[in-house]
Formats: C-alpha cells, sequence, structure tokens
C-alpha cells in the first residue's frame, strides 16, 4: 500500500518529536543510577500511569486484541486474564504500597531487603536476575514481532530485496527463474525477512533514545506517545461508528457475540458465517470456555497475588515518589490503557466484520485472523488520521520496547556489576555499563524475534509458561515468614526450567492446562527447600516486616519485634483489601466493556456497563482511595551519590 503524502509526513514528524524530546530529556539521567532507572524518584504519579499504559497498548497485543474480539464477540474480554490484566487490581489496592515501601532500585535489589545478604540471599538474588532477563528479552522479541508484521503492510519498499537477504534462503529457492510451489514458497520467505528486516529498523530508532535518557527519555517520550495514541483511538472509534451500523453488525456475527457471559462451553457457532473461525476456536483450546476461565482465574488469583514480576511495571512502581503515588499510578493504568485501547480494537474490528469477512471466508481454513488489523486500517481510515494512527501503532511499539530494554541494564549493571564486581566505582563508570548492556539486549532480542512466528502462541509461553513458573515462589515470598532465600531460589529454578521446557518446539503441551501441575511442583520446591534450611536471620525479617508491613503469617517476627519493645502494629486490613480487590476486578472489567458496547452502539449493555463503573468507583473511592496512607514510615531510599545528591 503506498501511503499519502500527508501521512508519511506525520509519521515523519512524529518519529523526530519523539527523538529530538528523547534526547532532550536525558540529560537528567545523568545524575547517578537512581536518576538513570528510576527517574531519580521525583516523577509524578500520573506521568508514570500514562507512560506504563503506554508501555502495555503494543502492537502485537493490539493485533491479537482484535483478532480475539472478531472471533470471540464480547467472551474476548475474558481471554487477557492470562496475563492476567485484573493484576493492575491488586497492585493499586495493597502491593504497589507494600513493594514502594522498600526504597529498591530492582525486583534482584528487593530480593536482598527480603532475604538479607548471606548465601541463600545471593542464591535467590542471582536466581531473580536470571528470570528477569529472560522475561527482558521475551518482551522484547515479541514486540518486535509485532511491528514487524505491521510495517510491512504499510510500506511498500521491499527492504529485503534491496538489502539482498534472499541469501538467507535455502540455496534452491535463490536461483532464478523459479515457479509453481518453488515461487511460493521464496515469496513466502522473502515476505518473513521483509517483515524481520523493518522490524530491526524500528528497534534500532527506539534504542537512540531510550539508552542515552534511561527512564526519564522512557517517561517523557511514553506520555507524548499516549496521547498520539489516543487521539488515533478516538478517531478510529468515530468512523467505525459511522460506516457500521447495528443492523450491519448482527448480519455479520453469529448469536452470543455481543454477550460477556458463557456457560461450560463457549456458545458461538461460526458454521455458517465463517467456518474457520470454528477451527480457530478448536485450535486454541477455547471450546470448553467455563474450564479455560477457571483456569486463567486460578492462575490469574495466584499470579496476582505475587506482585509485579521484576519487568516495567515494577520499574514504574519503584519510580513513584511515595508508597501512595505507587499505588494510585497502578489505578490510572486501568482507565487510561483500557478506555482508548478497546475504543481502537473495538472499531477496527466492526469494520473488518463487516467488510473483511468475505476475504477471510475466501482464505478457508488458511485465513489469518491477525490480518485483520491491517485490513481494517487500509481500507477506512482517510490519509491523515491513518498516518496519525499509523505513528500511534509506531508509538506503541516503541513504547512496549522502550520499556523492557530500560529494565535490563538495571539488573545487569545494580545487581551483577556493581554487587559482585565493582562496588565503588564512579556512576559515570556505571552509565557507562548501562549504555553497553543495553546495545546487547537490543540485539539479542532483535534475534530471538527473528524465530517468533505466531503471536498467539507467544503470548501463550510468557503469560502461562514464564510467569506460571514465577508465581509459587513469588506468592509465598510476601505472606509466610518461614520461607528463605534456599526456598526462593529451588521454586524459581523449577519455575524457569518448567518454563523453558514449554517453550521447546518438542513439547506440545497448552502452557495453560500444565500451570497447575507445575505450580504444585514449584510450590514444592518452595516450602521443602525452605523447611530443609535455615530460616532467614530474624534481624533481617524483622527489619522487612516493620518496612513493608504484609498481612499472612508473621506472627513470629511480630513476637520478636515486640519482645525487643518494637512493636509493630498488626496490619489487619486483609478482608478490606480483598473485597476491594474483588470490586475492584469488576470495575476493571466493566471499563472494558463501556467502549466495546459504545462502538457497536449497544445503547441498553452501554448503560449497564457505565451504571457499573460509576456504582464500584463510589465503593473504591470511599473503601480504598479515602484510605489510603503511609501506615508505616517509607524507607529510606539506597545511598546516592554525591553528585546524583547535588544534582
Amino acid at each position: 500500500m503506498a501511503l499519502h503524502a500527508i501521512d508519511i509526513a506525520v509519521i515523519a514528524a512524529y518519529i523526530g518529536l519523539t527523538l529530538i524530546l528523547g534526547f532532550w530529556i536525558s540529560s537528567r539521567a545523568k545524575a547517578g543510577m537512581r536518576s538513570y532507572f528510576l527517574g531519580g524518584n521525583r516523577l509524578p504519579w500520573y506521568a508514570l500511569g500514562l507512560s506504563n499504559a503506554s508501555g502495555m497498548f503494543d502492537v502485537a497485543g493490539t493485533m491479537w486484541l482484535v483478532s480475539i474480539l472478531f472471533v470471540y464477540g464480547l467472551k474476548s474480554i475474558w481471554i487477557p486474564w492470562l496475563w492476567p490484566v485484573f493484576n493492575q487490581i491488586f497492585l493499586m489496592v495493597f502491593l504497589s504500597i507494600w513493594l514502594r515501601r522498600s526504597g529498591a532500585m530492582t525486583g534482584a535489589e528487593w530480593i536482598t531487603f527480603r532475604f538479607g545478604d548471606g548465601t541463600a540471599a545471593r542464591l535467590s538474588h542471582l536466581i531473580i536476575v536470571l528470570f528477569a532477563l529472560i522475561l527482558v528479552l521475551a518482551y522484547m522479541a515479541y514486540g518486535f514481532l509485532g511491528i514487524g508484521k505491521l510495517a510491512a503492510q504499510f510500506i511498500p519498499f521491499d527492504l529485503a530485496t534491496t538489502l539482498h537477504l534472499d541469501v538467507f534462503l535455502p540455496r534452491s529457492l535463490q536461483v532464478a527463474g523459479l515457479s509453481g510451489d518453488d515461487l511460493l514458497q521464496r515469496n513466502a520467505m522473502m515476505s518473513g525477512l521483509n517483515e524481520k528486516a523493518y522490524g530491526v529498523c524500528f528497534i534500532i530508532l527506539t534504542s537512540l533514545y531510550v539508552i542515552k535518557g534511561g527512564m526519564y527519555s522512557v517517561v517523557f517520550t511514553e506520555v507524548l506517545q499516549f496521547v498520539v495514541m489516543t487521539l488515533a483511538s478516538i478517531g478510529v472509534a468515530v468512523i467505525a461508528m459511522m460506516h457500521v451500523s447495528p443492523d450491519m453488525l448482527a448480519a455479520a456475527i453469529p448469536e452470543g457475540w455481543t454477550s460477556p457471559f458463557f456457560g461450560w462451553e463457549l456458545g458461538l457457532d461460526w458454521a455458517e458465517l465463517m467456518p474457520s473461525a470454528n477451527a480457530k476456536i478448536a485450535t486454541e483450546g477455547y471450546s470448553l470456555f467455563g474450564i479455560f476461565f477457571m483456569l486463567v482465574l486460578l492462575k490469574g488469583v495466584f499470579t496476582s497475588l505475587a506482585g509485579p514480576a521484576p519487568n516495567y511495571d515494577m520499574q514504574r512502581i519503584l519510580s513513584a515518589r511515595s508508597p501512595v503515588d505507587a499505588a494510585k499510578m497502578s489505578a490510572l493504568v486501568s482507565v487510561v490503557l483500557n478506555l482508548p485501547r478497546y475504543l481502537f480494537v473495538t472499531g477496527l474490528t466492526v469494520l473488518a466484520l463487516v467488510y473483511f469477512s468475505p476475504y477471510l471466508r475466501e482464505m478457508g481454513p488458511d485465513a489469518d485472523f491477525e490480518s485483520v488489523l491491517p485490513f481494517a486500517l487500509k481500507e477506512f481510515i482517510p490519509a491523515g488520521l491513518l498516518g496519525l494512527t499509523l505513528a500511534g501503532l509506531l508509538a506503541a511499539f516503541m513504547s512496549s520496547f522502550a520499556a523492557p530494554l530500560n529494565a535490563a541494564p538495571a539488573y545487569i549493571v545494580n545487581d551483577i556489576y556493581k554487587k559482585y564486581f565493582r562496588p565503588n566505582a564512579p556512576e559515570k563508570a556505571y552509565l557507562r555499563m548501562s549504555y553497553i548492556t543495553s546495545t546487547i539486549f537490543v540485539i539479542l532480542g532483535t534475534v530471538f524475534g527473528f524465530f517468533l512466528t505466531s503471536i498467539d502462541m507467544s503470548i501463550k509461553w510468557i503469560t502461562a509458561g514464564l510467569y506460571g513458573g514465577y508465581t509459587a515462589a513469588n506468592v509465598v515470598k510476601w505472606y509466610w515468614w518461614r520461607m528463605n532465600g534456599y526456598g526462593y531460589f529451588w521454586g524459581m529454578l523449577t519455575g524457569i526450567i518448567a518454563a523453558l521446557a514449554l517453550g521447546l518446539p518438542q513439547i506440545d503441551i497448552n502452557p495453560l492446562h500444565a500451570f497447575p501441575f507445575f505450580f504444585a511442583a514449584c510450590l514444592v520446591a518452595v516450602i521443602v527447600g525452605s523447611l530443609m534450611t535455615p530460616a532467614t536471620n530474624m534481624e533481617t525479617l524483622e527489619e522487612f516486616y516493620r518496612k513493608t508491613r504484609p498481612w499472612g503469617l508473621w506472627k513470629p517476627v511480630s513476637d520478636s519485634l515486640a519482645a525487643k519493645g518494637q512493636s509493630v502494629p498488626e496490619n489487619s486490613n486483609m478482608g478490606r483489601d480483598l473485597l476491594n480487590v474483588a470490586i475492584g476486578i469488576i470495575w476493571q472489567t466493566a471499563l472494558i466493556c463501556t467502549p466495546i458496547f459504545l462502538v457497536i452502539q449497544d445503547w441498553t449493555k452501554l448503560s449497564i456497563s457505565a451504571l457499573i463503573v460509576i456504582a464500584t468507583s463510589l465503593i473504591l473511592k470511599v473503601n480504598w482511595y479515602d484510605r489510603l496512607e503511609d501506615d508505616a514510615t517509607p524507607p529510606e531510599s539506597p545511598a546516592t551519590s554525591l553528585s546524583e545528591a547535588q544534582a
């Protein structure tokens, strides 16, 4: 597709503005490591919230959401519980506050805060660094896959041919004059190489300002990117409502598509309208939707209780000015992410349902539902708005790639290089090592991206495999005093091995179905590893409990503090917190439904979902927001360098 000159100008202006802003703000990151990785804990909570939401508004994820909304309708709102999306509710209610009280710079540094600095603690520290780096690479490769697919659809320039990437084809396909199946195979492989080539180009653009400016550049550019994406989302939704009436949509969808409710089975039958959609449902394992729902709910609750994984979400929480600001930032994410994103997703989906369905039917069993998003953009978005929309999707990629790229050097430099090799090096040495580390991870993330082919399978492995292996050890660390560094190490090691095994092509097991079994295996490893070895030093546990104030099984630690005359009031908010979590999940789900009902113009259901949003918001205002307070003294941040203190 040849883009209009207006669209090209809009995209070029956006890229230029992003790079200028990223480099201009980067001078603030030079004060020291805390400034580079956490913005010096000076960034306002609303900027962090917008930045965090922007980092989650990724291209690959958006393409996936469009494809599942197309096939599953309103029932698709439950499928993202795979991540789970409602972990933001656990964070906003209590876990962000607990985490921020540590004053740590990274998740690995927090592990030292929890387990101390002995042999067991160092093992747990190293295993979380390993997990964090695997997670960073997974997110970077996943983002690489999405932007390449999108760029190749809209940029007519054949980059793969220009760069002579045909040298990577099998020798039998490099000869001239091919025809028949050989020609089709060559064209398909060159198309894939073209996607990868564009992915590399956009990775380089994003890396320029992230490596230079750290968290400051990431946050400020992501706020700009969020504004661009929101404007594009509103424009797409308006166009969809103008082009697709409720009657037109009803003729293109099966019965039950507009209802979020389900029984043991999904309750959708595409047999008459699009048989390939039924095949997709069966292949993805969602036909028995009741069982799927119970699995994702079970997994989601435990994963959420574990707290944030050591990625960009955790970095935003640790960057907040205070524990209360961290909680407000997590709450804001649900609002500013879901409303515009689902305007965008639903707008593109309804356009494709009405106008793209004939093409998908012609594809037969090979129908590519991930091509729904590019088709809707090409066919219906006018010049100017298309440029803004593509700039928004480019922004989404840059955000989702920049966030983990900023997290990676924090773990290498702060948790390995500084801790074990050069603890007293000057700040400039740490910053220089951060630049080198980021560059290496850009290369590694790109290499891994070359081997990914399916967005859906990538999501399943990250959410159910990688996060599944993380869950057991990280749930127990918050709520049971007797867990020690050895237990954490063995639980995490078991989970990492299981997750990597599930990612092997030879193993054909749905990671979600495997979750209960390797969660149980990890839990056994945690308990046995902890009880077979000495408990964590009581002074370390007392310091953790005094600052964090968690609820759970902490009575021996509380009694020890009381015996020393340092009694800490028990956290009795468990019941209230869990009630707020339940209400918050309903609130977040209604926030997702509201823009969908608006775009499909189902006014009755829109009114109901809006009323649910209002009612749950009022309850959360009284029972959560009005009770936010730092009832534990926030810990002092780790010592900063003289140069950073002066800054």
